[in-house]
């Protein structure tokens, strides 16, 4: 199983703090699965502190820095790092978050299911939210474990949580264009809606693969009218593209509501979801 190629796509910006990327880092390197490359694509200037942290990082034989001039968001980093992971030859690409702690076996188990199931494009697997001082926040947060699943999950809710998944190769030969580069927040959405309309398939291990970090600008950074108002336009879209029933777009209309509500409302709302 271990001759299977697996590139670990992890962005960094200015604002990701060292101590939080390291861990994050940390917790690829001493992985059970072996065969892997960390490619950490650093989205623009950032601070001294953090570029000292990167360029010792650059010096570990499982990691290459790939530094851009200009801060373009999420979207564009994935996309380069994408054509890199191809250029390379990679068989599969995993995703990670500067702020994030991959399990210990994480890899390994998502290796194993794609391997098993040949049909399956990208593979999720259930988290465990935690605080800035790596604590359990209680939250145990599962994804549906078929395609139908995913795909019926998805009328309401993303169907996997982005920084824990592992695509095959091909995901990004079905969706030739990868992320929407035009879109700064939501990136993830569109991939699975591009995904679902390109035939590609979806699946979740139930096992946890990830500690999830949620602080307060977690709640801060989903908050504006013009950020509810195009996540609405698009959820009617796709509901529309994927044939979905009214409850969808009566959820659409509540998750706007939502989305331009107060920080607290925020908070005890995505607790009890």
């Amino acid at each position: 199983m271990e001759n299977k190629r697996v590139a670990v796509m992890l962005p960094v910006y200015k604002n990701d703090a060292p101590i939080f990327m390291g861990k994050a880092v940390e917790s690829i390197l001493y992985q059970s699965y072996r065969n892997i490359h960390i490619y950490i694509g650093v989205d623009g200037p950032v601070g001294e502190n953090l570029k000292e942290n990167l360029d010792l990082l650059d010096r570990q034989a499982m990691v290459d820095v790939v530094w851009f001039p200009e801060n373009r968001g999420l979207a564009c980093v994935l996309n380069d790092l994408v054509t890199l992971c191809k250029k390379e030859g990679y068989d599969y690409y995993a995703r990670m978050d500067a702020d994030d702690i991959s399990e210990k076996n994480r890899f390994e188990k998502q290796v194993k299911y794609l391997e098993e199931h040949p049909d399956v494009d990208v593979v999720g697997g259930a988290i465990e939210e935690i605080d800035g001082n790596d604590q359990l926040r209680g939250k145990h947060v599962e994804y549906p474990l078929t395609h139908e699943e995913c795909r019926k999950f998805f009328r309401y809710r993303d169907p996997l949580a982005h920084p824990a998944v592992m695509f095959r190769a091909r995901y990004f030969e079905k969706v030739a264009s990868g992320y929407r580069n035009e879109y700064r927040k939501n990136q993830d959405t569109m991939l699975w809606f591009d995904g679902f309309m390109k035939g590609c398939v979806f699946a979740n291990l139930k096992d946890t693969v990830l500690h999830f970090r949620v602080n307060d600008d977690f709640y801060n950074r989903r908050n504006g009218w013009k950020r509810a108002k195009q996540m609405l336009r698009d959820r009617l879209m796709m509901n529309k593209a994927l044939g979905y029933d009214l409850s969808a777009n009566l959820f659409a209309f509540g998750m706007f509501c939502m989305t331009v509500s107060p920080s607290w409302v925020k908070k005890f709302l995505y607790k009890i979801r």
